[in-house]
């Protein structure tokens, strides 16, 4: 009896044990983001410091030189470009893990424009930066997600995000005319952009002359000669014009934003689109492409009190955050 009493103790005490051993399949890291997911490798192109921490060597468009520094530093200037660094923190740590995703994903698919670099701080190819904005809002954020990115079944997704939504994302093909496959990371959803944002975000007209539409079209690819026409030709769920018919003609929607001016023609969300007196006027709704991250979404979502890993999870479907260096 004594002896069965013994073996019994032993095989509870070893189950203990491991159990112990074994990481829990939702073991929340100290800042109460789930970090047990498989890790993506860091692109074999980087070298890392002591920490583990990648070194990037970033072409800054102002100085006009590469600089070379540690990926959180990096990821710092980014964040005070990307987010205004007296939003909520919770919006702020967010974003930070989409950063860090966005660059290493960059790394290991693309090649800077500027031969030496490993990316810049040119935003026709990669994220907005400014230094002179980092405050203790943007090192917190940063700090708290030190190493952690998105990973989608062990590898990186693309980290997409923009400014307002106008109230629904997109995919990749309806909005950024994507020609690789909507990945099944993303989806159209909902997004709860805050009442906060400016009015000519939330609802917005931009006005041109048909020859500039013309030579929008004709810098796509597509010769339209100055516009007398223009109609929506197809839309996605959310709303978004994917195609023109202009003059007759198809013409991409995100190509044609992009080439005409996406500062001005701010989102492909386009509720009425005239011409009137030589003169091309649409009426739309939200700032960006549409894909992926809201930020003002994740403002919304921050100052409801949800945390950097609901809002990231509530844009991107399926994915985990890993954390790949300490």
């Amino acid at each position: 009896m004594q002896k069965r009493f013994a073996i019994l103790t032993a095989l509870v005490c070893l189950a203990a044990l491991c159990a112990g051993c074994m990481p829990s399949a939702n073991n929340p890291s100290k800042e109460g983001i789930s970090v047990d997911v498989i890790q993506p490798e860091i692109p074999e192109s980087l070298e890392t410091n002591e920490q583990g921490v990648p070194i990037l060597k970033v072409y800054d468009t102002q100085s006009e030189k590469i600089e070379e520094m540690d990926l959180e530093t990096y990821v710092m200037g980014v964040l005070a470009g990307e987010m205004k660094n007296d939003w909520p923190l919770e919006a702020l740590k967010a974003q930070a893990i989409l950063a860090r995703t966005f660059v290493l994903k960059f790394v290991e698919t693309k090649d800077s424009k500027y031969e030496g670099a490993d990316i810049s701080t040119d935003v026709s190819e990669a994220q907005a930066y400014s230094e002179a904005n980092i405050n203790e809002a943007i090192r917190t954020a940063v700090e708290q997600t030190r190493g952690m990115v998105l990973s989608y079944e062990g590898e990186l997704p693309q980290a997409w995000f923009h400014a307002h939504a106008g109230g629904k994302t997109e995919l990749p093909s309806v909005a950024l005319d994507y020609k690789q496959g909507d990945p099944a990371y993303l989806a159209v959803v909902d997004s709860p952009d805050s009442e906060d944002a400016p009015e000519d975000v939330k609802n917005w007209t931009a006005t041109f002359t048909a020859e500039q539409v013309g030579k929008a079209c004709a810098d796509t690819g597509v010769q339209t000669g100055t516009v007398e026409s223009i109609e929506i030709d197809s839309r996605g769920e959310s709303g978004r014009v994917e195609r023109f018919k202009i003059n007759g003609v198809s013409v991409s929607a995100p190509s044609l934003r992009i080439q005409i001016g996406a500062n001005k023609l701010k989102s492909t969300l386009i509720d009425r689109v005239t011409i009137q007196d030589g003169k091309v006027t649409f009426e739309g709704r939200g700032f960006g492409h549409g894909v992926g991250l809201s930020q003002w979404g994740a403002y919304a979502m921050a100052e409801d009190g949800k945390n950097a890993e609901e809002i990231v999870l509530h844009y991107f479907q399926g994915v985990g955050i890993a954390r790949i260096w300490d």
